[in-house]
């Protein structure tokens, strides 16, 4: 069972994606809703895994990858986001994302994803 810091600034959003990791048997310890409470968060619970959504208010998700894995480089950073977004995912992986997934969120990406990371 991983610990997970689910991250979007929509409220449906992370409750998909809740219900998925607790589905898996995880624990979601935290959620966020901007990238600045993700920060905060992560320093303060260090979870196996946290998921990121790119678009959000205060501090975008790419800023706060940059400042997760400033604090910790082995961070496992799975990215959400829309299609057509490609840019902003390559921006994410540089900063030191592992993974991404898009929305609306495929039950089988995320359990690969998921499981990848964790296994690595």
């Amino acid at each position: 069972m991983a610990t997970v810091i689910i991250v979007d600034d929509s409220l449906f959003m992370r409750s998909v994606l809740k219900d998925i990791f607790l589905d898996l048997g995880h624990s979601v310890i935290a959620e966020a809703e901007n990238g600045y409470d993700a920060v905060l968060k992560y320093a303060h619970f260090r979870p196996d895994l946290i998921t990121m959504d790119i678009n959000m208010p205060k501090m975008d998700g790419l800023e706060a990858v940059k400042k997760i894995a400033e604090l910790d480089p082995k961070a496992n950073i799975l990215m959400c986001s829309a299609l057509g977004q490609h840019e902003a995912i390559i921006k994410a992986f540089q900063a030191g994302a592992k993974d991404f997934i898009v929305k609306p969120f495929e039950m089988e990406r995320v359990v690969n994803a998921v499981s990848k990371m964790l296994d690595s």
